[in-house]
């Protein structure tokens, strides 16, 4: 059962995190309505990609160091928090809103990544 447990511990942030990059990206679909030619689509595209990328490559290094990605994903988080709520031009309702369908997965997914490096010291 236990090693069960740590292997779900091990899994669950990462696929997570996939998961979560993969719903970011998706919002940069939108950007093809607008009659852009092909180069201003590929720089809109890297343009609205670049917090996913920026989130990628934070996996691709918390793969192997835990504590590095829960530390990131969390900071994501509070810092998507930080631009809704203090954005004066958001009512307070969808400033929550989007602070719940953005920053709350990553600060699970950082909680999930911290808890994994906890479990991996106690066990070494």
């Amino acid at each position: 059962m236990k090693k069960r447990v740590n292997k779900y511990i091990f899994w669950m942030p990462r696929i997570l995190s996939i998961a979560f990059i993969l719903f970011l990206a998706l919002f940069s679909l939108d950007i093809f309505g607008n009659g852009l030619n092909f180069w201003q689509t590929v720089i809109a595209l890297f343009m609205h990609n670049i917090p996913s990328l920026i989130l990628l490559i934070t996996l691709l290094i918390s793969w192997k160091y835990e504590l590095f990605g829960g530390i990131i994903f969390s900071l994501a988080g509070i810092f998507y928090i930080c631009l809704t709520f203090f954005n004066n031009s958001l009512n307070w309702y969808i400033a929550l809103s989007w602070a719940l369908t953005i920053a709350l997965p990553a600060l699970l997914i950082g909680i999930l990544f911290v808890v994994g490096w906890f479990k991996k010291k106690k066990n070494n």
